[in-house]
């Protein structure tokens, strides 16, 4: 962890895993998004249950040579100040084509109007943005990575 918030994240997971029963090492701690606004907007979305969902490049994981995620995997959620804000938990990873993902799995992300139309508005402007930072071609026939999860604390 290289967050600055790295002790009140431990103590987060700390709490969680006392509360839960959950035991383990502390799990990666990040934001959704790459704006402080957007951040902050989609950790919102998880906290009221709308967002359920969430899609990164595969090249992205490739690249920074980051496993994949697995089902069970938790994830501690940041705001965009780095604070902990929920734990989430991997229930489903599909692997497919940006251009492939459905319907459902744009309402299951929660985000807009949850339409796909919208999804794929907004992925393909942030994949974009994501190429040119990390400098490839980015085309909507890369694959993707569709992580289905449930927030798991704290519950509501």
């Amino acid at each position: 962890m290289t967050n600055k918030h790295e002790k009140q994240i431990t103590a987060f997971w700390d709490s969680f895993c006392q509360e839960t029963g959950a035991s383990g090492s502390c799990p990666p701690a990040d934001q959704f998004g790459d704006t402080p606004a957007l951040a902050d907007e989609l950790l919102g979305l998880v906290l009221i249950g709308q967002k359920q969902a969430t899609c990164e490049l595969k090249h992205w994981f490739d690249s920074r040579n980051i496993p994949l995620p697995q089902i069970g995997n938790y994830w501690i959620i940041t705001n965009s100040a780095g604070r902990p804000k929920a734990i989430i938990q991997t229930t489903k990873v599909d692997l497919c084509a940006v251009k492939e993902v459905d319907d459902q799995f744009a309402w299951d992300e929660g985000e807009g109007d949850r339409s796909l139309s919208y999804w794929k508005s907004e992925h393909d402007a942030y994949y974009q943005r994501q190429a040119k930072q990390d400098d490839f071609i980015y085309t909507d026939d890369m694959i993707c990575v569709c992580e289905r999860f449930k927030k798991v604390w704290p519950v509501d």
